[in-house]
């Protein structure tokens, strides 16, 4: 069983920056995509961007492209989601996940293994 737990969130104003974290349970954390998404009150779960096996190959959302930064630490378990200039759209309940398999990827289908969320709120 893997288990996913993010830290990081908070309470911040627009145009400071953040960086969330997900530590991975498991084994074999190296061999899957690892995804970052947010859910705000009332609407659908979207996703905010992926990083696959290889950690050269990234996808992020249009709305968070250029802002935010994915990486991961294979050797730690660990993902990151460097968040930069936020705004208040992006507050939101951020989750992690990981891939059914290593491509990166921005389908919620393809992620097997969710986390619990940290609460982003971004003050005006």
């Amino acid at each position: 069983q893997v288990q996913l737990v993010e830290s990081g969130g908070g309470l911040v104003q627009a145009g400071a920056s953040l960086t969330l974290s997900c530590v991975a349970s498991g084994r074999s954390f190296s061999n899957y995509a690892m995804g970052w998404f947010r859910q705000a009150p009332g609407k659908e779960r979207e996703f905010v961007a992926s990083i696959g096996y290889s950690v050269h190959n990234t996808l992020y959302a249009d709305s968070v492209k250029g802002r935010f930064t994915i990486s991961r630490d294979n050797a730690k378990n660990t993902m990151f989601l460097q968040m930069f200039s936020v705004k208040p759209e992006d507050t939101a309940v951020y989750l992690c996940a990981r891939g059914r398999q290593g491509y990166d990827t921005s389908s919620l289908r393809d992620y097997d293994f969710w986390g619990q969320g940290t609460q982003v709120t971004v003050s005006s």
